[in-house]
């Protein structure tokens, strides 16, 4: 597979009677299998053929490859007044597919003997051994250890006072409609990027799906047929949506035009290669933080549930009933819905008790 990314067969032939030749090929095909392109992947065993050189001078093994001997590596190049650009990802990339391959022992876990650290692994068998479970008396917990070990004279988590922490004493923070419309228009739609935050960014906004249920969409979850979409929630809880239509328009955009090809399932994937789906819940986070960031918007939150309180609160502000709201939401319990019944200002100046002041209530 390596002849095919060099123009020159010569260097092929070096790269594979090297230090790292026989290791090249599996590279190679896990290269390929991330949708990397072919510039990319001359590029990289490019970085190979030096790297595998230098190995050759150090009279290195390839189970002797590691970050620190990439580091030295790329010492060398520096002070020869070379460019390391792309080399440390790459050898990193190659290091990590010669330990799925047990060629390359994993890294051994560092230990940290000092007396700080002593102390907190005494403290961790402690509360593994008593089962303390809540991190909001950690502190207390922490004082008390200390006390009964004899570390401190006297008992010091009598002076930490209970924060007391009111059910619904919060208000959800939102965006008002104007500012939701503001943000989806400062998506760039003359790109393939922004097509694809466009209709992530309307998944959140206008059917209040949280990060990890846009994380896990799925091809198979769009019934275009039927109009819905399937969404897989919480607790392995499926549950159908109508596939609104200017939804509907953005995603079938952006998978016809800009959805590379990919043996993924995703419906999101990534830009750049290895084309994959997002791996965590925070990327479609740190897409809306972006998005408010072009819009000019600075809001107190800025992760992606931002869009989904923003769609119940704007839902109040309309009318809808608690019911409503919670069957959008897909709340399994009326409970988690009655924090928005804080946004309907109207309805609790109905309620509101009279403002004790020093001339009288008023």
């Amino acid at each position: 597979m390596v002849e095919k990314f060099f123009v020159v067969p010569a260097a092929a032939q070096r790269l594979q009677s090297g230090v790292l030749g026989a290791h090249v090929d599996e590279f190679c095909t896990w290269l390929v299998s991330g949708d990397y392109q072919v510039p990319s992947i001359r590029y990289k065993l490019w970085v190979l053929s030096d790297l595998a050189r230098w190995m050759t001078h150090e009279q290195l093994a390839v189970a002797d490859l590691d970050e620190q001997r990439v580091e030295d590596f790329l010492e060398v190049r520096r002070r020869r007044g070379c460019t390391c650009r792309g080399f440390r990802s790459t050898a990193f990339q190659l290091i990590e597919q010669l330990r799925r391959s047990g060629v390359v022992a994993a890294p051994a876990p560092l230990r940290d003997d000092s007396p700080s650290a002593v102390l907190l692994r005494r403290y961790e068998g402690y509360l593994r051994q008593e089962r303390a479970q809540y991190m909001g008396t950690a502190v207390r917990s922490f004082l008390r250890f200390l006390y009964l070990r004899g570390e401190t004279g006297s008992d010091l988590a009598r002076a930490v006072p209970t924060v007391r922490r009111w059910r619904l004493s919060s208000v959800p923070g939102h965006l008002p409609s104007k500012d939701v419309e503001r943000l989806l228009r400062a998506c760039d739609c003359s790109s393939a990027t922004g097509r694809r935050n466009r209709a992530i960014l309307l998944l959140l906004a206008r059917l209040g799906l949280r990060a990890s249920e846009v994380l896990a969409l799925e091809l198979g979850d769009l019934n275009w047929r039927a109009g819905e979409i399937r969404v897989r929630g919480k607790g392995l809880v499926h549950d159908r949506l109508p596939l609104l239509p200017e939804v509907g328009e953005a995603l079938a955009l952006y998978l016809q035009k800009d959805r590379p090809a990919s043996s993924s399932r995703r419906v999101f994937l990534c830009t750049r290669a290895p084309r994959r789906g997002f791996a965590h819940p925070s990327s479609v986070s740190t897409i809306v933080a972006r998005a408010l960031a072009r819009a000019g918007l600075a809001p107190v939150t800025r992760g992606a549930h931002l869009l989904r309180h923003s769609l119940a609160t704007n839902m109040v502000r309309r009318g809808a009933s608690l019911t409503e709201i919670g069957q959008v939401l897909r709340h399994r319990s009326p409970n988690t819905t009655e924090i928005y019944a804080k946004l309907d200002f109207d309805a609790l100046r109905d309620v509101a008790m009279p403002w004790p002041t020093a001339r009288g209530a008023r």
